[in-house]
């Protein structure tokens, strides 16, 4: 016998008063059991198996080893393939960059794409349907990664995070993937999804759990803050700068928390405190050498803001950016109708331009597609019209991103003091 718990003739023998009958229902129930067992026992390996060992086997695009030029470019500036991988992302100038950990601990880039295709504007995600590709820190993790997503392959950048619940932003299935096409996703070509795919997937294999996306509108430069310090994000954005310099002069992803319903970086909260997305920020602190560093950091950037207002007149214009909440809601509802097959203008309204008729419209914009791989520079694509996203049932597993239960307190002071020689 399988060894089933609480078969029924396990080992003893029917009573006589048992009739035939009773007996061949009894040893039915026993094969039931038996087989319940044994594919929990299949179910249970099946699971257990959905790391490394299934993303692996399931199809040779998600197998592909990064190019032997790009490994070996990595190992001259002391990476490995395994090392841990950072993800930052740049919708205006069109950039998703991988970086990876060095023998020293920092970060340096290892790989620059150009994006194929995004949707909406500059600025936040709000609401579901709104088109919008997000911006802000994301968290990557196993789970998260789809071998099997019919655009070619993909993983879920984890929208929406704690900062987005605090305000109520909703949105699933927002990816990073191939086919070259995006309603709210920041879509690659196959070429380059499978490299990036590549570069998560070994990181896992190395022993990393989880890798951070840092979105953003724009580099966050003196000279791009000031073209765009009348937008109505800017707030926003200026927020999420304090992460961008974090890293810029570290090499090291930020510790990124949420109280107050914003985004907080590298702060340690007192032992026996927590941050809580809607609560007051916990008193805390922040190492010393990383405080020194940010506050020459800033100075340095105030004098080139100036200055980069001083000759505003002679930058570009800035990029149509999403006009908050009201325009994000009128989006949705022309989303909504559109997938009820009502006839709608071909461009998402603005608040600008709210009811556009068909004949209206401008000409639809066509944006290469191109096949740059790591490293190569090309001319950075505009944000393109809107075509499709995941489906949700292709990406619904890999939506799902619990938060994950934050380290000791004892621990994470330790890995940022050692981190900023503090």
């Amino acid at each position: 016998m399988v060894g089933a718990r609480g078969s029924t003739v396990r080992g003893r023998t029917a009573p006589e008063s048992m009739n035939e009958s009773t007996i061949r229902i009894a040893m039915k129930t026993t094969f039931a059991r038996a087989g319940l067992a044994l594919a929990a026992i299949a179910l249970a390996g099946v699971l257990a198996g959905c790391t490394e060992a299934t993303l692996g086997d399931v199809s040779p695009k998600a197998t592909k080893p990064l190019p032997a030029a790009l490994v070996q470019s990595m190992r001259a500036k002391g990476m490995t393939t395994t090392s841990p991988i950072m993800v930052r992302i740049f919708k205006e100038e069109g950039k998703l960059e991988v970086w990876k950990q060095k023998d020293n601990g920092r970060y340096d880039i290892a790989a620059s794409y150009d994006i194929c295709k995004w949707s909406g504007r500059l600025g936040p995600k709000f609401t579901e349907g709104d088109r919008q590709a997000p911006e802000g820190f994301y968290t990557v993790r196993p789970h998260q990664m789809n071998p099997k997503s019919s655009y070619h392959l993909s993983f879920n950048i984890g929208f929406p995070n704690a900062y987005d619940r605090a305000h109520g932003r909703t949105g699933q299935h927002l990816m990073v993937h191939g086919a070259c096409s995006s309603a709210g996703c920041y879509s690659m070509t196959d070429e380059q999804v499978e490299q990036i795919y590549a570069f998560a997937r070994d990181a896992f294999k190395g022993g990393q759990t989880e890798f951070q996306i840092q979105a953003f509108p724009f580099r966050m430069t003196a000279a791009n803050m000031a073209r765009y310090k009348d937008d109505p994000n800017y707030a926003f954005w200026k927020m999420l700068k304090e992460g961008y310099d974090h890293f810029e002069i570290t090499k090291v992803p930020p510790k990124v928390d949420v109280c107050e319903r914003r985004y907080v970086f590298n702060q340690i909260p007192e032992p026996g405190r927590a941050f809580q997305p809607a609560a007051a920020c916990p008193a805390a602190t922040q190492p010393e050498n990383l405080t020194v560093a940010y506050r020459s950091y800033q100075a340095s950037y105030d004098s080139a803001f100036a200055t980069a207002l001083a000759g505003q007149g002679k930058t570009s214009a800035p990029a149509p950016s999403i006009a908050g909440v009201k325009e994000a809601a009128l989006v949705a509802d022309w989303s909504r109708r559109r997938a009820r097959g009502e006839k709608v203008t071909r461009e998402p309204p603005t608040l600008e331009r709210p009811h556009i008729l068909a004949s209206e419209q401008p000409a639809a914009r066509s944006t290469p597609t191109p096949m740059t791989t790591a490293s190569v520079p090309a001319p950075s694509p505009a944000a393109p019209a809107p075509v499709t996203s995941e489906p949700a049932t292709q990406e619904a597993q890999a939506a799902a991103t619990p938060e994950a239960a934050p380290a000791p307190q004892t621990s994470m002071r330790k890995r940022l003091l050692g981190m900023f020689g503090g």
